[in-house]
C-alpha cells in the first residue's frame, strides 16, 4: 500500500510540468472563450475631471543610464493629465540624483525623496507610498515605459462599482531589449508561460498569486491596510499579492494593458532574476502554509492556487534529486558498459522531454491566439 502510494506521488511529479502546462492551456482558453467580465475591449477615456489622481512611484537605485528617458517618456507621451511622478532615489551613488535635480526644473510634477541608504526596493516604496499625493499609485520601474493609454485602461479597473474590492491590477508584460539570443527567448516565455498562467488564474480564480513588480497600479488605502510591502522577502510584488488576498481584496491581471521591460541579458543575472524569484515564492508559501491549513474553507477560492505553488516548491527538489540521481545511474552504467541501460535511461529522459516539448508547444499556441485578441 505505502510503495502504491509512492509511486503515484512520483509518478505525479514526473507529470507535474506536462500535467501543469496543460492545465494552464485550459484555464487560459476558458479566459478568452468564456470568462464574461474580464472587460478587456470596453474601457473608455476619461475626461479630466473624471481622471483620479495617480502617483507613478520610481524606486531608482543607480539609474543614471534609463531614468532620464523613462521619465521623459511618462510626462510627454502618456495619454492622461491628473498625475504626479515620485522618485525614490534609493541610495544611488551614480549620477541619478543630479539627472533628477535637472529634471525637476523642467517638470513641475515631478517630485524627489532622497533615501540615504539603500535598503531595498521593499524599504523604498514603503516610505515613498506616505508621500504619494494620489489614490492610486502605478510602480514603474526606472527601466520600464507602460503604453500611452496605459493610466486611462488601468483607471477603467477602478471606477465601477463591482471593482470597489479590488486592490490592485497588473499589466501584460513585454520585453523591449530583444537584440541577444537570451533576450529574445524570454519574449516567447513571458507570452508563452506568464502570460498564460496568469489568464489562467484569472479564468478559475478571478484572481491570481503575483503581481508585477515592473509595472502594477495599486490602490493605495490597501496598500496601507496590509501594512505595505514587506521588507524581509525577496519578491515584495509576489507577497503583497497574497497578502492583499489575505486581506479580503482581489489581485487582477489586464492582459490589454502592455508595459516595456528590460530582461537579463547574460546568464549570471538570469540566474540570480530566476533564484530571487524561486525565494520569493517559496517565503510567500512558507509565510501562508499555516494559515491555509487553519482555515482551508476560508481559502477555498485560493485552492488551486496554493496547490500549484505547493508542487512547484516540492518539484523543485525533486529536479534537483532526480537530475542527480540520473547523472549518478549513467555515470554507473557507462562504467559498467552496460549500453542496454545507458540507451534506456535516455529513452526515458527522451520521453519526458518530448512530452514537456509538445505541452510548451501547446501554451505557444495559447499565447498566439490569446495574443491575436489584441491585434
Amino acid at each position: 500500500m505505502h510503495e502504491n502510494v509512492w509511486q503515484i506521488l512520483f509518478l505525479i511529479l514526473c507529470l507535474y510540468p506536462i500535467i501543469g502546462a496543460f492545465f494552464w492551456f485550459w484555464g487560459a482558453m476558458a479566459y478568452r472563450f468564456l470568462k464574461t467580465n474580464k472587460r478587456d475591449l470596453d474601457w473608455h477615456e476619461l475626461s479630466m475631471d473624471q481622471q483620479p489622481y495617480i502617483t507613478i512611484m520610481i524606486p531608482a537605485h543607480n539609474e543614471e543610464v534609463m531614468i532620464k528617458d523613462t521619465i521623459s517618456y511618462l510626462f510627454d507621451q502618456l495619454n492622461y493629465q491628473q498625475f504626479e511622478i515620485l522618485v525614490l532615489n534609493d541610495g544611488s551613488t551614480d549620477q541619478t540624483a543630479a539627472i533628477l535635480t535637472q529634471l525637476q526644473t523642467k517638470y513641475d510634477r515631478l517630485r524627489v525623496i532622497n533615501i540615504e541608504k539603500n535598503k531595498g526596493k521593499a524599504h523604498a516604496f514603503n516610505i515613498g507610498m506616505f508621500f504619494a499625493k494620489g489614490d492610486y499609485i502605478l510602480s514603474n520601474d526606472a527601466d520600464t515605459i507602460p503604453e500611452p493609454d496605459a493610466l486611462m485602461k488601468y483607471m477603467n479597473f477602478f471606477i465601477h462599482d463591482q471593482d470597489l474590492n479590488t486592490a490592485a491590477v497588473t499589466a501584460n508584460m513585454d520585453v523591449q531589449n530583444r537584440s541577444t539570443l537570451l533576450g529574445k527567448s524570454q519574449t516567447v516565455e513571458f507570452s508563452s508561460i506568464v502570460g498564460v498562467i496568469k489568464r489562467s488564474q484569472s479564468a478559475i480564480n478571478d484572481s491570481m498569486y503575483a503581481y508585477s513588480g515592473a509595472n502594477t497600479m495599486y490602490r493605495k488605502d490597501t496598500l496601507i491596510e496590509v501594512g505595505g510591502f514587506r521588507q524581509n522577502r525577496a519578491t515584495e510584488d509576489i507577497s503583497i499579492a497574497w497578502d492583499h488576498q489575505e486581506h479580503g481584496t482581489v489581485p487582477r491581471f489586464a492582459p490589454e494593458i502592455i508595459f516595456h521591460m528590460n530582461v537579463p541579458e547574460t546568464i549570471g543575472d538570469l540566474f540570480k532574476q530566476r533564484k530571487r524569484w524561486a525565494q520569493g515564492g517559496t517565503e510567500v508559501w512558507l509565510t501562508n502554509l499555516p494559515s491555509f491549513l487553519r482555515h482551508p474553507i476560508q481559502h477555498r477560492y485560493q485552492f488551486s492556487m496554493f496547490i500549484d505553488s505547493t508542487l512547484s516548491v516540492i518539484w523543485s527538489f525533486f529536479f534537483v534529486g532526480s537530475t542527480i540521481a540520473f547523472v549518478g545511474q549513467l555515470t554507473v552504467a557507462l562504467g559498467r558498459g552496460d549500453r542496454s541501460q545507458v540507451v534506456n535511461l535516455f529513452l526515458l529522459a527522451g520521453i519526458f522531454i518530448g512530452f514537456e516539448l509538445i505541452a510548451g508547444l501547446f501554451q505557444l499556441i495559447t499565447a498566439l491566439i490569446c495574443g491575436s485578441q489584441w491585434r
